[in-house]
């Protein structure tokens, strides 16, 4: 069929004259791309850079000179970041941790990534405000904190990291249950995760909160993040609300068995289980792939036990206040035991989930991998030949333990759309944004795989050479990138959600923290609002 677009939407018929014709015929037309957990800007990011300043010897330049040059594997400098991202077919990317302190930073950095429309979740499981309010039960003056800072950090939802572990780690001590108590606050991480939930749903944020389990990368972890998904289980949606309570973030790292490094093993069978059994919870995979990146996170705790595994260079700190951080260079090895599991974990999750539409690829780029390996992913998922030459390079004790080789599913290419573009779209509460339909907003992405009939899922080295470099990406009716080559200039705009508030008991509460704890003024932690802002969900009115 022909696919007609105009003022940068998708319509019946053209009005104007002299349209651009482009002729796809055989190629295969996907919505943009949407990846709702990449680590692509901000602070922690930066430090990635410095930590690896071996990982920017080489330059990336793409078409003339006009454009600009870009560094980085793992952590690519902005513009070669959009032109990366453009280059796959995406349209809309999602930066999941960012501490309100250095959200001025993030946005920054946000600003210089072309092509892409952004959005930020906001570090909030180790923040004093909140865990006070929680300690002191003053939950509907904790609802009116959430907006508030939501809106002044101009970032779109709630993420949790290890709820009270980066606190209990700055005091020497560790958070091993959900039920363990936080130091100097008498409340637990269950107590974070529930009463966080329960204000995305009274606030009604677009998107559910965030979560990045307790006990993350550790053996026997599994059990841990099936309870902490069942803390929310009662909590029940309204009309309107965002499809889902609770958002596992990259869920591989979160789905092991054992009790030891040697009795390590995959926990996916009973994660997959408990989200086949339950409607309140999305996730995303956190893929790894075997190659050298850098693992960055607000889980500090974790990142100084992968520091004392691997030896190599390490950065932690603290974000007054609010949590902590650390940045470990990491390599994933076919051969090593530990890591053959873990890349068996992620796509054993992802095969095992019946239903697409609660599934989003991603790497956690780039802890898992980086974000241009996700045509490898696809391809793992959509042939399982593919994924048995894998299999036969990995570490031989692991290949006889993983249950990967006895799952038949593959993937079919619809079912791939959903889980890189639409259901990412609908978790996120932008599902307008990854549909081709009248009226929808015209992002999308032309792809020649060869013979749709013959080579799809049958072919992986054409299907991963084709999704690696899309044909043409349009973003809002204009053409950015033709064949691996950007266009034309385009910024996309930043989505954000909050609200204005200025009810008494609200300034005393800010005020009383900016002068007994920060180091910031509060007038300097607010963002203001750029240009390219767009407010989604924001209550500009007193909040009641």
């Amino acid at each position: 069929m022909d696919i007609l677009i105009e003022n940068g939407v998708f319509v019946e018929r053209i009005k104007g004259r002299d349209p651009i014709v482009i002729n796809a015929e055989r190629k295969v037309i996907l919505p943009g791309g949407v990846d709702l957990h990449s680590h692509f800007a901000g602070s922690k990011v930066t430090l990635g850079r410095l930590l690896r300043p071996e990982e920017h010897r080489l330059r990336h330049q793409f078409g003339n000179s006009g454009n600009h040059i870009g560094t980085g594997w793992a952590t690519p400098t902005p513009f070669l970041c959009g032109y990366l991202y453009s280059k796959l077919g995406y349209a809309k990317i999602v930066e999941p941790a960012v501490p309100p302190l250095k959200a001025r930073h993030t946005h920054e950095e946000m600003r210089g990534i072309p092509y892409m429309d952004k959005m930020s979740l906001l570090l909030l499981g180790n923040s004093w405000i909140i865990m006070d309010l929680i300690a002191q039960k003053r939950l509907k003056l904790l609802e009116k904190y959430v907006l508030w800072v939501l809106w002044a950090s101009k970032t779109y939802g709630i993420k949790l990291v290890a709820p009270g572990s980066g606190e209990a780690w700055a005091w020497g001590k560790s958070i091993t249950h959900i039920d363990d108590e936080i130091p100097n606050f008498s409340i637990t991480p269950k107590d974070i995760i529930y009463n966080l939930a329960r204000v995305n749903k009274e606030i009604g944020l677009k998107t559910p909160v965030h979560l990045h389990t307790n006990n993350l990368g550790s053996p026997g972890n599994y059990q841990t993040t099936i309870d902490s998904l069942k803390t929310v289980e009662n909590l029940g949606l309204r009309d309107g609300d965002s499809p889902f309570i609770i958002h596992l973030v990259h869920a591989q790292f979160s789905s092991y068995k054992g009790d030891s490094w040697k009795t390590f093993s995959s926990g996916s069978e009973e994660v997959a289980a408990y989200i086949n059994s339950n409607s309140h919870v999305s996730f995303d995979l956190g893929q790894i792939i075997f190659s050298n990146t850098t693992t960055m996170t607000a889980d500090g705790a974790w990142q100084y036990n992968l520091y004392r595994l691997t030896g190599g260079k390490w950065i932690n700190n603290d974000v007054e206040n609010e949590t902590a951080s650390g940045i470990v260079p990491y390599t994933f090895k076919r051969k090593n035991y530990v890591n053959a599991i873990q890349w068996a974990v992620g796509l054993e999750l992802a095969l095992l989930v019946k239903d697409p539409w609660k599934l989003a690829v991603t790497t956690d780029h780039p802890n898992g991998g980086v974000f241009t390996s996700y045509p490898v992913i696809i391809a793992w998922l959509m042939n399982k030949k593919f994924r048995e030459r894998t299999i036969e390079k990995i570490n031989s004790k692991a290949k006889h333990i993983i249950i990967l080789p006895s799952i038949d599913r593959e993937y079919t290419l619809f079912e791939t759309v959903i889980v890189t573009r639409s259901a990412p779209a609908r978790i996120m509460g932008v599902k307008d944004g990854a549909t081709i339909g009248i009226g929808k907003e015209a992002n999308l992405a032309i792809y020649d795989l060869g013979d749709p009939e013959r080579d799809l899922g049958e072919n992986p080295v054409k299907l991963i050479k084709g999704l690696s470099s899309a044909n043409y990406n349009i973003k809002n009716g204009l053409i950015v990138m033709k064949n691996g080559v950007p266009v034309q200039d385009f910024n996309g705009v930043t989505y954000y959600s909050g609200g204005v508030n200025e009810s008494e008991e609200l300034t005393e509460l800010v005020d009383y923290y900016f002068k007994e704890y920060y180091t910031v003024e509060k007038e300097n932690y607010i963002v203001q609002k750029g240009e390219v802002m767009h407010p989604v969900n924001v209550l500009e009115e007193v909040f009641k």
